[in-house]
């Protein structure tokens, strides 16, 4: 009786307590309606005022300023305000910093790049960019960033990058203007111009590490697109890293945890990625210490967390570069040691990078070994309970692959994908199915693991897969027989994936024939496996599988009354795909002869050999919008693979997202793809269906300002007088001085270029390019020993050491861009005096010898004929005496033979040049000078030295 009492009381109790939470639920909603209803009479009618008090037309700047300020609020809550848009607009020309920053801060709010509002204050922002005010510059950048569309980057990029280079611009106003030039950039590139390069570059040398930092990325993504216009940042940013970790040249600001500007470092790790490495061996030298720095700063592991993330962050970004410069071996043994431990690590962080770098490892080098050393740390990572994680190993598991491993790597794979995350099945899948293919040494495992493979991911196999394996079946007739008869044991199965019903119906269609003789697989059986199939499929697939039963009435006449019943059946189906196909294969069944039948129903030909659909499909799920990889996921084969770089480099250069189309394989459209092996966008040779959009615009490639196309003017004079001397002035101005010594060893010259500083101020940006014409770069190789200082101080010198090696005899001499800050950007471009006939040493010969080497020759075009007179003055300072031809030919280094030549005014001379791949050279030269008319002839022998080394020489100066 209690025990009733009780459970009734208790049941009265919660009836009781939900009817109260309903009632307090009512209340609530009454009056949130009621504050909505209230919120809504108060914002018409504050609006309705704002309205009246513009009308009026009487407001002073400050009430101006207020009523906006309630428009942006209201706006805020979702209220619209259009008719307060354009006195927003209006507000930004006011002349006041606090009226100005509520008009820019509702354009931002208010506006977008498109809107027809925004032409109205381009020339308003145009006014704040030139105004000297900073405050009010930043305003305008920050509008500019920040709504900025095409139309308003095009009318105010040069302002934007005015305010960048602007000696008078303030630190602040400078990194706003890089980063704003990099948003509008990523809007649209070709607001960049492609003369801006040089002048962008020399920023990154500002003592500002803000500005450094701002710049720098502007050129990282600058650099990604136009690698040759921007490769003057790379001796710039490991100037700059090394001056942070070895001068410490960082203010105390820029400390972040006892680490030095952290991200300025991560930033020039980077970009030095973007460059193949350097060739001259100052730069290796200062990029292999700074790497060292690194790497010794991190040995032992801080306690502090934010020091250790900012330490990891340098630390990775600098393996990274380690792997991408592939020269530094030592620093290499390093790195392979520590990433060992970086994947075992506790911190999730950690181990996410410490794949990611191993990945990358696997990428570039030439031994897999010391990575498998830890295949069972990378398998066991599959299981990590961080998704980010898991996906890291499974890129290196795939990138580690090769013919020793892949059996276990692919079991493994298909033992996790049977319980992988929805969001990487596909990406496994893919996976498993190229290293099976990739790798596999045996037909029957091929077959066995793509059709357990498709079996176990169902759904999450891509079509691309499944067309794959029915494309490499019909390509190998040694895994026909195999395939067929596995496939039809999968689709005897009551529970068949579609995806294998597809390949079932290819498969038996073109080879059930090889194996209707043997048990459990008669005619009648692949038939009624597949007939079994059809009404729980898709229209697609049944499409595939009346394909299939065609075929089967050709190669099988003994079911045909089954097929044909088949087709009567489907003759009325309501989807008009099918119902057209029945009826087709019906009428050609049903003909007196099987003459069209044979034809209609041939061998499909072997596939022609193309692009893995896979791979495409692989690298298009890899594909974003975020910075360039220097590298893909894979091994060094994928990674000198030209066709597959190609491919990863279409997926990730997409700006925006593409509009794909649905689902096309009805009907038809999926039979084709099924019969083709291949989707029918890739079968429409050229054209990417799901990438539709504009063309690209035509690529205008920058000039290249170091070549000898850009010389300077005035830049003949030291040039001509250094042919003959070694050591002198190239080139002065009343800026800069410039000087070269140098000394000449066989094929090797070893050249110093002093810089001297004329100017009464500071230069800054110092920069030096050496540049050479593409055809004689086989010819002439050089290495920069050490690099100027980038900042040369009122009648100070700085000086530069270039060691020259000539391969082979080359007619062009090398060019140097010489770029510097001296209130603007000045430059120039001169020709270095290194030439051919500098690497020639004087040889003796008797009379007999050299007339005995001449008649060796044998002519053209070993020898070449030449008559000439002076170049230069014509007012007679200068003139052709004996002396003066003396001198010029010893300065051209030939051996002066006398007692040769019958006639003792003429001058013979004998030279051997040296190359180091070509070879020596030797050279022979009878001069014939006329007093009395100041010309020369001279005839000049050559022992298999071109006749284009004659032009160097034949001119005297």
């Amino acid at each position: 009786m209690s025990s009733s009492t009780g459970t009734g009381f208790l049941g009265r109790s919660s009836s009781s307590n939900s009817n109260m939470r309903g009632l307090v639920q009512f209340i609530a909603d009454l009056r949130n309606a009621r504050a909505r209803e209230l919120e809504e009479k108060r914002i018409n009618k504050e609006l309705a005022n704002i309205r009246q008090k513009f009308k009026d037309g009487s407001l002073s700047g400050y009430h101006k300023k207020k009523y906006v300020c309630k428009l942006l609020y209201i706006y805020i809550l979702g209220w619209n305000i259009d008719f307060g848009h354009l006195e927003a607009v209006n507000l930004i020309s006011a002349t006041k910093y606090s009226e100005k920053q509520i008009g820019y801060l509702a354009m931002t709010l208010f506006l977008h790049e498109k809107h027809e509002l925004l032409h109205l204050v381009v020339n308003s922002i145009r006014k704040d960019l030139m105004d000297h005010n900073e405050l009010f510059n930043c305003l305008a950048l920050h509008a500019i960033a920040n709504v900025g569309g095409k139309e308003m980057g095009e009318a105010l990029s040069p302002e934007v990058h005015r305010l960048l280079i602007s000696p008078t611009s303030k630190a602040f106003v400078k990194k706003k203007a890089a980063l704003t030039l990099l948003r509008l950039y990523r809007k649209n590139p070709d607001i960049v111009q492609a003369q801006w390069a040089e002048r962008i570059i020399s920023i990154m040398d500002d003592t500002d590490l803000g500005v450094a930092l701002s710049v720098t990325s502007l050129v990282m993504a600058l650099a990604q697109d136009n690698t040759e216009q921007y490769k003057g940042a790379y001796v710039k940013a490991a100037a700059r890293l090394k001056r942070i970790l070895i001068d410490g040249e960082f203010s105390q600001d820029y400390l972040y945890y006892k680490v030095p500007c952290p991200w300025i470092q991560v930033k020039l790790l980077r970009l030095l990625q973007y460059f193949p490495p350097s060739e001259d061996s100052h730069v290796r030298s200062m990029i292999r210490e700074s790497l060292q720095k690194i790497l010794n700063l991190a040995v032992e592991s801080q306690k502090n967390v934010q020091q250790n993330n900012a330490q990891n962050a340098v630390l990775f970004e600098a393996i990274n570069l380690i792997i991408h410069l592939d020269t530094e071996h030592d620093l290499m043994k390093q790195v392979s040691q520590r990433l060992g431990r970086f994947i075992q690590s506790r911190e999730t962080n950690v181990r996410y990078l410490g794949l990611e770098a191993m990945t990358h490892l696997a990428a570039r080098t030439d031994t897999l070994e010391p990575i498998k050393q830890h295949q069972d740390v990378i398998i066991g990572s599959l299981k990590d309970r961080d998704i980010s994680v898991r996906r890291k190993g499974l890129d290196l598991l795939y990138s580690m692959c090769d013919t020793s491993n892949a059996q276990q790597i692919v079991a493994e794979l298909l033992h996790y994908l049977q319980n992988a995350d929805f969001a990487i099945r596909e990406e496994m899948v893919l996976k498993i199915a190229i290293l099976t293919e990739k790798y596999a040494t045996d037909v029957q495992w091929y077959v066995d693991i793509s059709l357990r493979l498709i079996a176990m991911a169902g759904d999450h196999v891509s079509d691309e897969v499944w067309q794959r394996v029915t494309q490499i079946v019909t390509n190998n007739e040694e895994l026909q027989v195999y395939a067929a008869q596995n496939i039809l044991q999968y689709c005897k199965q009551d529970h068949c994936h579609e995806t294998l019903v597809k390949i079932g119906a290819y498969i038996l269609g073109e080879f059930g024939h090889l194996i209707a003789e043997e048990r459990g697989s008669s005619p009648i059986e692949q038939f009624l496996a597949l007939q079994g199939k059809l009404p729980a499929c898709s229209s697609s697939t049944r499409a595939m599988i009346l394909s299939c039963f065609i075929k089967f009435v050709n190669l099988f006449p003994e079911i045909k009354p089954q097929l044909v019943n088949v087709f009567h059946v489907y003759s009325h189906a309501l989807d008009a795909e099918l119902q057209q196909r029945a009826c087709e294969f019906l009428a050609i069944a049903s003909l007196p002869t099987d003459d069209l039948l044979r034809t209609v129903c041939d061998e499909m030909p072997p596939f022609p050999e193309r692009e893995s659909a896979l791979l495409s499909r692989l690298h298009q799920k890899h594909a974003n919008t975020s910075d360039k990889r220097t590298w893909i996921v894979g091994g060094k084969d994928a990674n000198a693979d030209s066709a597959e770089l190609s491919l990863a480099k279409k997926a990730s250069l997409r700006r925006t997202f593409s509009t794909k189309t649905g689902p096309a394989n009805d009907g038809a459209a999926a039979a084709a793809g099924a019969t083709n092996g291949s989707s029918s966008a890739n079968d429409l040779a050229g054209l990417d269906m799901n990438n539709i959009g504009p063309a690209e615009a035509k690529v205008i490639k920058a000039p290249n300002l170091a070549s000898a196309a850009h010389l300077s003017p005035g830049w003949e004079k030291g040039f001509n007088r250094l042919l003959l001397r070694a050591d002198g002035i190239l080139f002065e101005d009343g800026q800069i001085q410039v000087g070269v010594r140098a000394e000449y060893r066989g094929q090797m010259a070893a050249i110093i270029l002093y810089f001297t500083n004329k100017t009464p101020a500071v230069i800054g940006s110092f920069t030096t390019t050496l540049d050479l014409d593409p055809s004689e770069r086989a010819n002439l190789s050089w290495d920069v020993k050490s690099m100027p200082e980038t900042t040369i101080y009122q009648g100070a010198q700085t000086q530069q050491v270039v060691v020259f090696e000539a391969k082979r005899v080359f007619e062009k001499a090398p060019t140097v861009r010489i770029s510097y800050l001296a209130g603007a950007l000045q430059a120039l471009t001169l020709k270095l005096p290194v030439v051919i006939h500098k690497f020639m040493d004087q040889a003796e010969l008797s009379a007999d010898d050299f007339f005995k080497r001449w008649k060796q020759i044998g002519g053209a075009p070993r020898e070449a004929q030449r008559i000439f007179g002076l170049s230069g003055p014509k007012d007679g300072e200068r003139e052709i005496t004996e002396n003066f031809i003396r001198q010029v030919l010893e300065g051209f280094r030939w051996g002066l033979l006398y007692n040769v030549d019958p006639n003792s005014k003429n001058f013979v001379g004998a030279s051997v040049v040296h190359t180091s791949e070509g070879g020596k050279f030797g050279c022979l030269m009878r001069l014939e000078p006329n007093y009395g008319t100041q010309v020369s002839f001279s005839f000049f022998s050559f022992l298999s030295l071109s006749l284009s080394l004659s032009i160097q020489l034949l001119r005297m100066r």
